[in-house]
């Protein structure tokens, strides 16, 4: 198997998205992978695969939410009813396909983090953690993310606290729609906390 050169890929990146008139997205996208590297090489996890999905994570950016669910049914993406109702959300799954199709992706830990980088699962991996991190610290929103404070504290901790609280936050706030991979997340992670897994016991009270 073989991976993709990040420095080639953050060039075609760019002309991909440029061509279609996305460099905020871009902008985003190289944030978000370079975040990724440098949590990776912290937590002693591949930062180079880190960085590629990173930097493919919203590729699928260049679809509008009122397109998305016919674009992805043309992919033969399988969507359960939450992504029917709250359509942003398929974008993870749409540039999972992307970063195969468009980019010659192969390796499945790289696209498994870019297909959960929203959301998160249940059974994740670290570069899954990783990458959903790395995308909430570099958020595509003007100004500071209001959680980050409480997120980067979380996260001296472990990565599984960091997503947890992230995750925590987010159903605080009343969402409308809740993914199926969130709660499973969730539920994951709040074991893996409470058990102390790669958590220190200053750390299991979020």
């Amino acid at each position: 198997m073989t991976i993709v050169n990040s420095l080639a890929l953050r060039d075609d990146v760019y002309r991909f998205l440029e061509e279609h008139d996305h460099i905020k997205t871009y902008e985003h996208c190289i944030s978000v992978g370079d975040c990724a590297e440098k949590l990776a090489v912290n937590y002693n996890i591949n930062g180079e695969k880190a960085k590629i999905a990173g930097y493919l994570h919203d590729i699928s950016a260049i679809y509008p939410n009122n397109r998305r669910i016919t674009i992805a049914k043309e992919m033969g993406i399988e969507l359960n009813q939450e992504e029917l109702v709250f359509p942003m959300i398929i974008h993870q799954k749409i540039s999972k396909r992307m970063a195969e199709k468009i980019f010659d992706i192969t390796d499945n830990e790289i696209l498994s983090a870019i297909e959960c980088h929203t959301t998160l699962r249940g059974r994740y991996s670290q570069l899954d953690l990783v990458v959903f991190i790395a995308d909430k610290i570099s958020w595509d929103q003007d100004g500071i993310p209001p959680y980050l404070d409480g997120l980067l504290s979380a996260l001296d901790c472990s990565l599984e606290s960091a997503a947890l609280y992230y995750i925590k936050y987010l159903l605080d706030q009343g969402v409308k729609v809740v993914h199926p991979w969130l709660k499973e997340a969730h539920e994951s992670l709040s074991k893996a906390v409470s058990k102390g897994e790669n958590v220190g016991d200053i750390c299991q009270n979020l």
